[in-house]
């Protein structure tokens, strides 16, 4: 692939030329490349990536007309001099990350804080915690507050009497409405 700036034979050439070359226009830049060739016959794997690409355009176009979400895009984009559809696809395709479940502040007792670092590329929307006996029974189950920008803190609502065998279960979601789940035993 070739990248001319300030051509004036390509300036502004768009399109394909025969079965050889491709131009488009992409931040001022004309970029040059030749006709990729496709397969005839399509695997099961691509069928379901088209249709994942396709969720994932219709996401970006009405993701990018809510005020709230299409400006948040938008800066991105400016920032990464692509345009806010682009930006709002690549978060559709990327889900958060849990890095880290931190329990050490969570002794049973109601105002003890658990800790959870969680990442996306672009912003995480919501962090829910659940506690869970051993038995099965819900302790309690709600949503963590953002404490900067990875970090989310849950303050427990309920006294837990025995912790021996509970879980911990946090679920992380992303803008586009990825979700990340991981537990943690006490």
């Amino acid at each position: 692939m070739a990248t001319q700036k300030n051509n004036v034979v390509t300036y502004g050439l768009s399109g394909k030329i025969g079965d050889l070359l491709v131009f488009r226009q992409r931040n001022g830049q004309t970029i040059v490349s030749k006709v990729s060739e496709q397969s005839k016959t399509v695997s099961e794997k691509q069928v379901t990536q088209r249709k994942r690409f396709q969720q994932a355009i219709v996401y970006s176009k009405v993701a990018v007309e809510q005020p709230e979400t299409g400006e948040r895009y938008k800066a991105a984009a400016k920032k990464q001099g692509l345009t806010a559809q682009n930006v709002a696809v690549a978060d559709f395709f990327e889900a958060p990350s849990i890095e880290h479940i931190n329990l050490t502040g969570y002794t049973g007792k109601a105002g003890d804080k658990i800790e959870v670092l969680v990442s996306d590329d672009f912003a995480v929307k919501t962090v829910r915690v659940q506690i869970i006996n051993a038995d099965g029974t819900m302790v309690e189950d709600g949503e963590a507050v953002p404490n900067g920008s990875v970090l989310w803190v849950y303050t427990a609502t309920q006294n837990n009497q025995s912790l021996d065998g509970d879980k911990i279960v946090v679920s992380a979601t992303d803008l586009p409405g990825n979700v990340t789940e991981e537990e943690s035993s006490l």
